[in-house]
């Protein structure tokens, strides 16, 4: 088997080694942020990646965390709950505040705002596709107007002293995939990395992601960018494709983590080869009874239950348990730490009387 050393000055990677098709990517940059070989970064996500997870999820081997996607007009408006999600950890670094609007007015303030929050990157949402943030023109709703989605990159870019990034789609639908010249054009309005959902707005999450045109923008020899993968991504096996037959620079997980904080441990330890045995069940539920009681001591009870029963209802290793459906509306309907804790002690009980 030949291989071929090719040494590049590109600013998102040092060294490729290039082999049938597979690229293996030892340094990967966004601005003066270096990650390792083949890096996992964390989707944000609207109630669901709050501190708490972001932390459990950077511990478990996420290379970069963002927090819940931030309305630019209710952060102009100091509305206080949006300021809320400006809060960040130096534990959790580096971290990405991601923010979407519909003017560049606004953008550019919220940009400013955020700033001093002291994010490691600002990342601008076009690519979020329910009907409240997309119907109103932000989000994916910007795939329907190119020339103000570029004068918003293009102004932020200019607002900001930290590295701008920006999550889209392939196009509003299946008739307008659009991100090839796209991406070349958001690259020069100045953008430090892209980061593709292989689906359409029309789409919105149904069937599957298309991950070919994702290859085509990072094959194309114009773009000097990281560029990031994200759609479908649930399996150690299915990150390693993405890596080698598409040769992303990064692959981004989202739906996937959802009560399962530890995804990138295992994914991780495939990549690596590791060897390392996988988490115990005792194990998960510490892990999820420790994100309950990160979420209640860095915002309230109230809340942080509201923040951390959708990860526990929706997490996979419940699944086997007989009848679970009453246990998972108990989980959904508890407001009370105690309450929701007896419901997971309850959980484990039953899961090792399975496994026995």
């Amino acid at each position: 088997m030949k291989y071929r050393l090719i040494i590049l000055s590109c600013p998102r990677f040092a060294v490729t080694l290039q082999s049938q098709n597979r690229y293996f990517i030892t340094t990967m940059k966004i601005g003066n942020i270096e990650f390792g070989s083949q890096p996992l970064f964390l989707a944000p996500m609207e109630d669901v990646t709050d501190i708490g997870f972001r932390m459990l999820c950077k511990r478990f081997g996420a290379a970069m965390v963002y927090t819940e996607f931030v309305s630019a007009e209710a952060l102009v408006r100091s509305i206080k709950s949006t300021v809320s999600k400006l809060t960040i950890s130096d534990e959790e670094r580096p971290v990405g505040i991601q923010i979407y609007g519909r003017t560049t007015e606004d953008m550019v303030e919220a940009a400013k705002i955020v700033e001093q929050a002291h994010p490691d990157v600002i990342d601008i949402n076009f690519g979020c596709p329910v009907k409240k943030v997309a119907g109103k023109g932000a989000g994916a709703g910007m795939l329907r107007n190119i020339p103000l989605m570029l004068d918003i990159t293009r102004e932020v870019v200019k607002a900001v002293n930290v590295p701008v990034t920006v999550k889209t789609r392939l196009g509003w639908d299946n008739d307008n995939l659009i991100i090839t010249d796209l991406a070349e054009q958001l690259q020069d309005c100045g953008i430090q990395a892209l980061t593709i959902h292989g689906r359409t707005r029309s789409q919105m999450y149904t069937g599957e992601a298309d991950w070919s045109l994702i290859g085509e923008v990072k094959n194309n020899p114009r773009i000097h960018i990281p560029i990031i993968g994200n759609g479908d991504i649930t399996t150690p096996e299915e990150a390693k494709l993405a890596f080698d037959r598409y040769g992303v620079d990064a692959v981004m997980i989202g739906r996937a983590t959802f009560g399962r904080p530890w995804i990138f441990k295992e994914i991780r330890d495939y990549l690596d080869n590791t060897g390392a045995a996988p988490l115990t069940v005792d194990e998960k539920i510490d892990l999820l009874e420790e994100q309950l009681r990160i979420n209640i001591e860095r915002i309230d009870e109230y809340r942080g239950i509201l923040h951390t029963r959708r990860h526990l209802a929706a997490s996979p290793i419940f699944k086997g348990i007989p009848d679970f459906k009453q246990t998972r509306i108990a989980m959904l309907r508890a407001n009370k730490e105690d309450e929701l804790k007896e419901i997971l002690k309850e959980c484990r009980e039953r899961i090792k009387a399975i496994q026995i």
